[in-house]
């Protein structure tokens, strides 16, 4: 499939690069909904680099959000209900009715953000090592609060530490995600954590309706099982895949295994 990124000036007031893969539907065009992709905190569409590989015949939108990568930063706009209204808007930018949605780690958050506010734009939902609640300080938000401009890249590479690895992921891939950091303000590390964690957790505020894949990985010290479990039992009919050797970057690990999982998913 013929790909792309698009640089998209949304109504919220930002422009954000996007990621495109393939033919989007547009109207009442009979094709497929596309699979749209959000990114966790720090990171940008690039880190799905090699799930997007993974996935050459899928339809693909995966837009940098608001602050990270080369979207506009400003200093505000990063409550959670106000990121998820990005993602909308970038969803109108394209002329997309409706899409499933596929959110890594606190882009699931984004993505179940979504899913309360916009049901009707859902065909689908697939989270991977996504939060229940991101409501309580995190034990590093002293060391985020701390950051001043220029950022350290060794702070960064320190700050990739937080998240156990259990798979070997290729060098050039971490240094993508080095630059994904460094591309963050001091401002935007804060504003976009303190956006995160003083949410209300998007199922205390709404129903999720979409049929929902739930991806975790058994030693994800972050995300408990526990939290998945009650995740899904929140949403209809939602099922949870345990990976058992992978920790809390499930896609960062073993993002071939996730590509084989949400075909398989997309084809039901």
């Amino acid at each position: 499939m013929e790909s792309e990124v698009r640089k998209l000036t949304l109504r919220t007031g930002i422009s954000v690069p996007c990621y495109v893969q393939g033919h989007l539907p547009a109207g009442d065009d009979d094709g497929g909904a596309p699979l749209l992709l959000l990114h966790a905190w720090s990171e940008s569409w690039g880190s799905f680099g090699r799930l997007i590989a993974s996935l050459p015949n899928v339809p693909i939108v995966a837009p940098d959000l608001r602050g990270h990568g080369g979207a506009d930063k400003p200093s505000g706009g990063y409550t959670l209900p106000e990121v998820a209204e990005d993602v909308v808007a970038v969803l109108e930018a394209l002329g997309i009715a409706c899409t499933h949605v596929l959110g890594s780690s606190s882009g699931g958050y984004v993505a179940q953000q979504l899913a309360v506010m916009r049901p009707d734009l859902l065909a689908s939902l697939v989270l991977v090592g996504s939060p229940l609640s991101l409501h309580t300080r995190p034990p590093f938000a002293d060391e985020v609060d701390a950051l001043t401009d220029p950022i350290s890249e060794e702070w960064v590479r320190d700050s990739l530490s937080w998240y156990r690895l259990l798979h070997t992921v290729p060098a050039a891939y971490i240094e993508d995600r080095v630059r994904d950091g460094l591309a963050m303000p001091a401002v935007i590390w804060k504003e976009s954590l303190r956006g995160y964690y003083q949410a209300v957790p998007p199922t205390n505020a709404g129903d999720i309706s979409a049929p929902t894949l739930i991806l975790w990985g058994a030693h994800d010290h972050l995300v408990p099982r526990h939290h998945q479990e009650t995740l899904a039992s929140r949403i209809p009919g939602a099922r949870v895949m345990v990976y058992e050797e992978t920790g809390h970057l499930v896609l960062w690990e073993c993002p071939e295994w996730v590509a084989g999982d949400v075909v398989a998913f997309l084809k039901r």
